[in-house]
């Protein structure tokens, strides 16, 4: 039976500043748009150890709304640090960015009033400027320094990408997501005659291509609203378990229909199940998913895959959590395609990214023959292994694009 004292968030997307607090967005940035962040350690003396011991040569830069990026004045290419405090009353996020074209190198966010962060960066030959966007006040570029000789290439940046220019994909999966809710509530229709006419073999077997439907629209969960726990919602928070009467929805079916209940038992679930899709499908053209989010929820996707179907804590009975993980991958393929065209201009990974993917995608089909799925616990435990780690790897990548879709401030 599945872990009943925790399991996905309803709905499951996790906030933004979760993510960024994590260890995966530190190791994708670095990877991607902005150098990892770290918060300076002590004062003092204490300090000036830390500094030593990573054997980087540091520069201290003062963030005001007069005077920022003061104090970089002796620019050299290489490895570095910059030693960012923020000397003025209002906390300010603080962008490192190429002077010419504004692409990001480095980034920090809230930094707050007389406190002192670092940016980790490598430069090489080019201009820099640090652009400083005090709460509540204009942005202000500080003065353009530049980088001359030295045989080294600069880390990786990306231009910042604005709400506008996500827009285009939004629609676009909205109305790939549109196009399931109608396949949701035709699927689900016959999950729902089968057992009313008490046929629990033919439901069994319709139940699962109708729960993968839902499954590929892991990133618009957010924009569902309650009706996410009510359609997929788990037995976690609920007092009684399976037998709450909260719980509902593919699940509770799922349980039902593995667990020997009768028909008559679970005319009632299924009913209610259909006329919850039913409303979905009903009700989505006019939602609206948020723009600034879609990017985020590439990630977070294959995190919950990773966090709940690779541990089999949302199986109730019918052994199909990789059948889960392969509709998520599915689904994350579909998101990706729609962000792809601001992608391919600011992730340097894109191609490493899709080889992942490509592999995830091998590996989950490795445990799927003639349309039969195996449970996680008869995986051979190489196979489980190598499952936990390809798919770990490819939510890291996707920290990436997590980092690179979110919306900055540019003014």
């Amino acid at each position: 039976m599945p872990d009943t004292a925790s399991g996905p968030p309803a709905p499951r997307a996790r906030r933004r500043t979760a993510l960024r607090a994590g260890g995966a967005l530190a190791a994708a940035a670095a990877a991607a748009v902005t150098a990892g962040v770290l918060a300076a350690g002590g004062s003092g003396g204490g300090r000036q150890q830390a500094k030593a011991a990573d054997g980087l040569r540091h520069t201290a830069v003062e963030v005001t709304s007069a005077a920022c990026g003061r104090g970089w004045t002796h620019p050299e290419p290489g490895r570095q640090v910059f030693d960012l405090r923020n000397t003025s009353g209002s906390a300010a996020e603080v962008y490192l960015t190429d002077a010419k074209t504004g692409a990001v190198y480095g980034e920090i966010e809230g930094l707050a009033p007389g406190t002192e962060r670092l940016i980790r960066v490598t430069l090489g030959e080019g201009s820099y400027a640090f652009k400083c966007l005090p709460e509540d006040a204009d942005a202000v570029i500080g003065p353009t320094v530049h980088i001359t000789g030295g045989n080294v290439r600069s880390g990786p940046a990306a231009l910042p990408v604005t709400q506008q220019q996500l827009i285009p994909p939004t629609l676009a999966y909205q109305k790939w997501i549109g196009a399931r809710t109608v396949e949701l509530a035709d699927r689900t229709d016959v999950l729902r005659a089968a057992i009313d006419r008490g046929d629990l073999s033919a439901a069994r077997a319709a139940w699962l291509p109708a729960h993968l439907v839902y499954e590929r629209m892991g990133a618009a969960y957010g924009t569902f609203g309650d009706a996410d726990r009510t359609i997929n919602g788990t037995t976690a928070g609920l007092s009684d378990g399976v037998h709450d009467a909260g719980f509902t929805g593919f699940h509770r079916v799922e349980y039902g229909l593995w667990h020997g209940e009768p028909a008559s038992s679970l005319r009632g679930p299924a009913d209610r199940l259909a006329k919850a899709v039913h409303a979905l499908r009903d009700s989505w053209p006019d939602q609206r998913m948020d723009p600034a989010d879609v990017g985020l929820r590439a990630h977070e996707i294959l995190e919950n895959t990773v966090q709940f179907e690779l541990t089999g804590r949302t199986d109730y009975g019918s052994g199909t959590n990789l059948a889960t993980a392969r509709a998520n991958l599915d689904g994350t393929r579909v998101l990706l395609g729609c962000l792809r065209p601001l992608l391919k201009t600011r992730d340097k990974g894109l191609s490493d990214l899709d080889a992942w993917m490509t592999r995830a995608r091998h590996t989950l089909d490795a445990a799927e023959h003639d349309g039969h799925w195996t449970p996680l616990a008869r995986l051979p435990r190489a196979q489980r292994e190598k499952l936990d780690a390809d798919l770990s790897e490819l939510a890291e990548h996707l920290a990436a694009v997590a980092t690179l879709t979110d919306v900055r401030r540019t003014a």
